[in-house]
């Protein structure tokens, strides 16, 4: 195949191809709008040593992360304070992603308590966040593991 010659009909063949690639190189540059943050994480909270308080139209929600620095490889516990509706939520990596990570729920007297556990990145630290699904309203708790 290295050896054959050029021909007219195969000139023809590889500029049409190259048109085509130019074209829809120059066409998703311009459409090209870069990614912005996340509308969930404009209603966010930083979940670290304390507990963080989140309004909403129904009240506030109590949020919390235990334990605390959170570890690689260990079962983390999400509360959820001030509601009576389950919550349904995803973990992601914020800095890397790493999938998504569903959390369980169980009813506790105070509230909601989910379980989850991160797996290990290749950095020291990274940063997760929760997306929390409270119903109505979808909330992200930002907080950072070690290895």
């Amino acid at each position: 195949m290295a050896a054959e010659k050029l021909t007219k009909g195969r000139l023809i063949q590889i500029l049409f191809l190259m048109a085509v690639l130019i074209t829809a190189f120059v066409w998703r540059t311009i459409t090209y709008e870069p990614a912005q943050p996340s509308d969930q994480l404009e209603n966010s909270c930083q979940l670290m040593a304390e507990e963080c308080t989140k309004l909403n139209g129904e009240g506030a929600y109590n949020i919390s992360l235990s334990p605390f620095p959170a570890i690689a490889n260990s079962e983390l516990f999400l509360q959820v304070g001030n509601t009576d509706v389950k919550p349904n939520a995803v973990v992601e990596g914020l800095s890397m992603y790493m999938g998504s990570i569903p959390v369980v729920f169980e009813k506790q007297a105070d509230g909601w308590v989910g379980r989850f556990t991160v797996p290990e990145c290749t950095h020291a630290e990274m940063e997760w966040v929760i997306k929390l699904n409270t119903g109505s309203e979808t909330i992200s708790g930002v907080f950072t593991v070690k290895k």
